[in-house]
């Protein structure tokens, strides 16, 4: 279990979506959730699964390969 490392993950997802370029907005729209529901996601260092499953197709990003240690 060496390879697992710790992430805040509202903070990648935050991070994903400005390199792609969208809004929160689009976002809240997508999963869907009011924008201030979103932004307690960003805040969160762990989310359900589920949600971030979602969030990952509609980024088309695995999040859960974030918590992979590589090298």
């Amino acid at each position: 279990m060496d390879n697992i490392r710790e992430v805040h993950i509202g903070n990648a997802i935050k991070a994903k979506l400005r390199e792609q370029g969208r809004t929160s907005a689009w976002l809240a729209r997508q999963i869907p959730c009011t924008p201030n529901h979103l932004y307690k996601i960003y805040s969160k260092s762990s989310i359900n699964t589920d949600l971030l499953i979602r969030i990952s197709k509609l980024l088309e990003y695995n999040f859960f390969e974030e918590f992979i240690q590589k090298g």
